[in-house]
C-alpha cells in the first residue's frame, strides 16, 4: 500500500512539472482544466495497471532475495511485533489525519451555510445573490454569489459577471474534487498544489469571459482599486486574492496562444508510456522489493578464493549472462535438493539458512562491543555458470562481521548451476542476516518476556517446532538456549507449504 501511495505522489509530481513547464502559460484554458482534473485520477489508476508485455520489455538485472537469516530467536519475535505495531501506528495516523481534514471541511461548509441563512438572499433565474453587510467580499459557491451589499447598490456588475462564470461552469465541483483528495491523501503535498493551480485557472477563465464585454483598462482598475476581504475557504471562488492579481493581469494582457502550441499536450503520451512501464515493472514477482543499502568499502572486502579471480578473468574474456531468477528456466540446485522449481528454490533457501546458522560465529558480535539492538548484515553473491559462489560482497556494522559473512557464504558447497535457454548462467542473490546485541541492563526476565509477548500480536505467525505445529502456550515453554535453527517463511511461500494457516507467516524452529 505504501508503495502504491508513493507511486501516486511521484506521478502527480511529474504531471504537475509538465503543466508548470509547458502548459500553464498557454491560453488553452479548457484544455488545461481537463488536464488538471484528469491527471490526478490517472495517477491513481496507472499504478494498478500491470502489463506483462511491458514488464518483459524492461531489460534489467534482478537479484533474488533470500529470507532473512536470524541468528537468535528474540530478533524474530521483535521483528513481528515491530512490523505489526508500525503498521498500526501508520493506520492510526492516517485515520486521525483524515478525520481532522473532514472536520475542517465540515466546519467551513457550515460557515458558508450560515452566511446563506443569516444574510439577505436575492433569487435570480440561474443564481442567487447573498448580500453581505459587514464584509467587503466577493466570492461564489455553486449558484450562490456572495457580495457586499454596497457593491450591488453601486451597480458594480463586472464582479457579478465574473462570479457568474464560476457558477455557470461549475468551478465549485473542481474545488470540491480536490477537497475530497485532501481528505483521502491529506499528507500528499501535490494535492494542495493541484488545487492552487486550478483555482488560478478558474480566475483566468472568468477574466477572459468578462473582458470580452468591457475594456481591459477598466477591468484592471477594478482589480487594483478595490480592497476585499478574503475568506479562508479553499473551495470557493474568490474575486479578489492578492497573490493572484499580478498573474491574472499578465494573463489578460497575453495574446492568445497559437494552435500549434496545442501539440504540447502530446508530451503526455510518452510520459504515460514511461509511467506504465514503471508501474508494470514495479513489484515484479521474485525480485527484491527493498534493496539493502549500497555496499560501501568494497575495496576493503578480501575475496579469499582464487576462483573469484578466475571468474572475473573469464567474464572479461567471454562474459556470461546474469539471468533474473524470476524468468530463469532451471534454478541453481543445492546438493541434495530435489523437486519442482519452487521446491528447489525453497530447499536452497532452507539449506543456506541452516548453513549460515551452523557456521556463523555469533559470539563475534559481543566481542566487538557493538551497541545494543538489532543489527543487520547484507550479503550479495553470485552462483556462477559453474555452480561456484563468487562475487561475494557484504555490508555490516563492523568490518570483522563483513569478513565473517563473506567467509560463511564462501564456504557454501558447490552447486548445480542455473540454466536458461539450454545454457549455464549466473544467478545473483541477496541474503540479509539479522542478530541482536544484548545490552548490559537487559535481564533474564526481560528476555523471557520477549518470548512470552510473541502471542500478543493481532495476527500471530504459525509456529512449527521440529516439523510439528505448536500453540502460543507451547512456544512460551521453549528455552531459547535450546534453539538450534530458525527459519522464517512469508507470503506465498508460507501459504504454499502450510496452507491458509501460513497466511501471516511461519516460524520454523529446530531445537537441539
Amino acid at each position: 500500500m505504501i508503495n502504491y501511495i508513493l507511486q501516486v505522489v511521484i506521478f502527480q509530481t511529474i504531471f504537475l512539472a509538465l503543466y508548470d513547464l509547458f502548459l500553464q502559460k498557454e491560453t488553452f484554458f479548457k484544455w488545461n482544466r481537463l488536464y488538471l482534473l484528469i491527471t490526478p485520477l490517472l495517477s491513481f489508476v496507472i499504478p494498478l495497471l500491470k502489463f506483462e508485455s511491458l514488464k518483459n520489455s524492461v531489460s534489467q538485472e534482478y537479484i533474488e532475495q533470500l529470507p532473512t537469516v536470524f541468528l537468535n530467536p528474540q530478533v524474530v519475535i521483535e521483528q513481528v511485533n515491530q512490523n505489526s505495531s508500525s503498521l498500526n501506528y501508520l493506520a492510526i495516523i492516517f485515520y486521525v489525519g483524515a478525520l481532522l481534514f473532514t472536520s475542517l471541511f465540515l466546519i467551513r461548509l457550515t460557515k458558508l451555510l450560515k452566511l446563506i441563512t443569516s444574510n439577505k438572499v436575492i433569487r435570480k433565474t440561474n443564481y442567487s445573490l447573498v448580500l453581505l453587510e459587514g464584509k467587503q467580499a466577493a466570492f461564489s459557491f455553486f449558484k450562490y454569489i456572495f457580495i457586499n451589499e454596497q457593491l450591488l447598490k453601486s451597480e458594480d456588475l463586472q464582479i457579478i459577471k465574473h462570479e457568474l462564470i464560476h457558477c455557470k461552469q461549475k468551478h465549485t465541483l473542481d474545488l470540491l474534487f480536490f477537497e475530497l483528495l485532501k481528505i483521502i491523501l491529506w499528507f500528499n503535498p501535490m494535492v494542495y498544489v493541484y488545487q492552487k493551480r486550478i483555482t488560478l485557472l478558474h480566475e483566468y477563465i472568468s477574466d477572459a469571459e468578462v473582458v470580452k464585454e468591457t475594456t481591459k483598462k477598466a477591468y484592471f482598475n477594478k482589480l487594483l482599486s478595490q480592497t476585499f476581504s478574503v475568506e479562508n475557504i479553499s473551495f470557493v471562488n474568490q474575486f479578489f486574492k492578492h497573490s493572484l492579481i499580478k498573474k491574472r493581469i499578465v494573463m489578460i494582457t497575453k495574446e492568445k496562444s497559437q494552435k500549434f502550441n496545442q501539440l504540447k499536450y502530446l508530451l503526455v503520451l510518452p510520459l504515460l508510456a514511461v509511467m506504465l512501464v514503471f508501474s508494470s515493472f514495479e513489484n515484479r514477482p521474485n525480485e527484491i522489493k527493498e534493496q539493502p543499502p549500497k555496499l560501501i568499502n568494497e575495496s576493503l572486502i578480501e575475496e579469499s578464493s582464487i576462483k573469484v579471480l578466475q571468474e572475473k578473468v573469464l567474464d572479461t574474456i567471454n562474459p556470461i549472462k546474469d539471468v533474473p531468477f524470476a524468468i530463469i528456466d532451471d534454478v541453481p540446485i543445492y546438493p541434495g535438493c530435489k523437486g519442482t522449481k519452487n521446491e528447489l528454490r525453497s530447499c536452497l533457501q532452507e539449506r543456506i539458512t541452516k548453513h549460515v546458522n551452523r557456521n556463523f560465529n555469533s559470539t563475534l558480535a559481543t566481542e566487538l562491543n557493538l551497541s545494543p539492538g538489532i543489527k543487520r548484515i547484507f550479503v550479495m553473491f553470485k552462483i556462477n555458470n559453474e555452480g561456484y559462489i563468487t562475487n561475494i560482497k557484504a555490508r555490516a556494522p563492523h568490518k570483522k562481521l563483513e569478513e565473517e559473512a563473506i567467509r560463511v557464504i564462501n564456504s557454501l558447497p558447490h552447486m548445480m548451476p542455473g540454466k536458461h535457454n539450454g545454457k549455464n548462467v549466473n544467478v545473483k542473490y541477496s541474503l540479509p542476516i539479522a542478530f541482536k546485541v544484548e545490552g548490559d541492563n537487559l535481564n533474564n526476565e526481560t528476555k523471557n518476556n520477549i518470548l512470552l509477548n510473541s502471542g500478543n500480536t493481532k495476527n500471530p505467525p504459525l509456529y512449527v517446532l521440529n516439523g510439528k505445529e505448536i500453540s502460543k502456550e507451547e512456544i512460551n515453554k521453549i528455552d531459547s538456549k535450546s534453539i538450534k535453527t530458525m527459519n522464517v517463511l512469508k507470503g506465498e511461500e508460507a501459504i504454499k507449504k502450510y496452507g491458509k494457516k501460513g497466511k501471516y507467516g511461519v516460524i520454523e524452529i529446530t531445537i537441539k
